[in-house]
């Protein structure tokens, strides 16, 4: 099965039992270290490796808690320029906690938002937040989060 565009329908598969996961995320930094001390210190990522390949090549796992699928950063590895990888999105259950929590280190990260009629807006008493509340930030080189609530954190 097809889209109008020709390209494949993701809910059908030739290949029955295969399973596509999204582990890892380069994101382009200009400097590692500051980079690596702000997802550890600030947003709480574990530091899974940090291994020099060679002089040109060095490679920075981060994992968010709790997640499966971890952002690699270092030299030699991307053709992206430093800050232009956006819509990068963390999934919370509680957007206000997680909000507060990450302000709480440091991060410099917007007022919770709804999105309605599809601008954002300040929430208000009552909103519910599942699927349309936002808070947004960016790392030091300007890459840029948004940090989604979902019913469970899914």
């Amino acid at each position: 099965m097809s889209t109008d565009a020709g390209e494949p329908d993701a809910t059908s598969s030739d290949d029955e039992g295969i399973e596509l996961r999204l582990e890892v995320v380069v994101v382009p930094v200009s400097d590692v270290d500051h980079a690596k001390t702000f997802y550890t210190e600030k947003l709480g990522f574990n530091a899974d490796v940090d291994q020099q390949v060679s002089e040109e090549m060095r490679v920075v796992q981060l994992t968010p808690p709790g997640s499966a699928c971890s952002v690699t950063i270092g030299t030699g590895m991307a053709a992206m320029e430093p800050g232009s990888l956006k819509g990068l999105q963390l999934i919370v259950s509680d957007i206000r906690k997680a909000r507060a929590h990450l302000a709480g280190r440091g991060v410099e990260i917007s007022e919770v938002q709804v999105f309605d009629s599809g601008s954002p807006r300040p929430i208000r008493e009552g909103d519910d937040l599942d699927f349309a509340g936002f808070a947004f930030f960016k790392d030091p080189d300007g890459n840029g989060w948004a940090v989604q609530q979902m019913p469970d954190g899914r």
